[in-house]
């Protein structure tokens, strides 16, 4: 099997099972975030506790509604980041867009996308970029917003 083809597989099935859709309680941040080229939606739910080392994620939920690209990366990126300290969740994060930004040139590391190394061919399609990157952006917001709620701060 091409590695190409197993990507696809990847995608599929995590649009076809995703991985914990379904908005829950309780959360720390909840947004909304709409692609406007292609409608694509996503409402996404964050929760955090406090650890020793800093914040950590504890739960990531969504709703989404658009193509097979936008709701397998949303589901990806919630087995990517829940448990992790927000830290290494949002280099996780940078990982990822950097893949996206590559333009097919970047050779993704597996030991830190894992599953998400199956969108590196999506990097060389401007227009499916946003699809891919609509539940991480939803996500680092949602964890932004959790995260000056906790300090204090308006949101």
């Amino acid at each position: 099997m091409q590695i190409q083809s197993l990507y696809q597989e990847i995608i599929l099935d995590h649009y076809r099972n995703p991985h914990h859709k379904g908005l829950r309680d309780p959360y720390d941040a909840e947004v909304h975030h709409v692609n406007p080229t292609c409608g694509d939606e996503v409402t996404l739910r964050v929760s955090l506790k406090d650890a020793d080392g800093g914040p950590v994620v504890t739960d990531v939920s969504y709703d989404a509604l658009g193509c097979s690209i936008s709701q397998a990366s949303a589901s990806i990126m919630a087995d990517l980041v829940i448990g992790k300290p927000v830290s290494e969740a949002m280099a996780i994060s940078q990982e990822f867009l950097e893949l996206m930004q590559s333009k097919g040139t970047a050779e993704p590391d597996e030991d830190v996308l894992e599953d998400a190394v199956a969108f590196a061919g999506v990097s060389k399609y401007p227009a499916r970029i946003k699809c891919a990157l609509l539940g991480w952006m939803a996500w680092k917001d949602a964890t932004s917003q959790a995260l000056d709620e906790e300090a204090g701060l308006p949101s």
